[in-house]
């Protein structure tokens, strides 16, 4: 499996000649190479997670591939057609089984209201939470995508995220909002979590890949 990681949450899973993927958000450039997308996963509706013209060109490229994703997205997205999905639930699709997790956005804060949002774990490999601290309970993950800085993120709460997983490897991703030296302070933290359980922390810039 090659996990290449793009700007901010955006991901893209290649297995075997086929791909997965999943956030590609506002903040994220438009993706290419999509011919092989299978399946994409929308862990909530927050536009740097999605947005119409990413979705159009994935499925221009990719025509009637199921995007999954929440209730929430499914109300967003209304001109696009949205498989549901909820935590404990299980698909696969063409080479790639996907188990969702989580439930709950992380509290920004208490003026706003929560929202659903999905853990996917692929192929019993990739963790990915969203926009969450949701452990995947009885899952040993063997590469965690961490969420490394955010409106809603706390460094402390990040790297108390990564001890409760202790993954083999790990990377940060939801990193937009960070600047250079912010983002170098937050995977020295990771890093160190990650170091705890065992694992190797990478620290993936936008385009670069991790084969597992």
């Amino acid at each position: 499996m090659r996990i290449t990681k793009y700007e901010h949450a955006a991901l893209r899973i290649d297995e075997a000649g086929r791909t997965l993927i999943i956030d590609p958000g506002s903040f994220t450039t438009p993706l290419d190479d999509l011919a092989a997308v299978v399946a994409v996963v929308i862990t909530h509706e927050h536009p740097d997670h999605w947005n119409a013209s990413h979705l159009d060109r994935i499925l221009r490229a990719a025509p009637g591939v199921p995007v999954f994703s929440t209730a929430g997205v499914a109300t967003s997205a209304a001109d696009h057609e949205i498989t549901v999905v909820a935590p404990g639930d299980e698909v696969t699709v063409d080479g790639f089984t996907l188990r969702f997790f989580g439930g709950q956005h992380a509290v920004i804060h208490e003026s706003m209201p929560q929202i659903e949002n999905l853990g996917v774990l692929v192929n019993d490999e990739l963790y990915y939470p969203g926009d969450s601290y949701a452990v995947p309970e009885g899952v040993e993950v063997n590469t965690l995508a961490a969420p490394i800085g955010a409106p809603w993120l706390k460094i402390g709460e990040a790297m108390d995220f990564v001890l409760a997983v202790a993954p083999r490897r790990c990377f940060g991703t939801h990193d937009m909002t960070l600047s250079g030296v912010g983002l170098t302070m937050h995977r020295q933290r990771l890093q160190w979590a990650t170091e705890q359980g065992g694992g190797t922390f990478f620290e993936l810039d936008p385009t670069q890949s991790l084969d597992v």
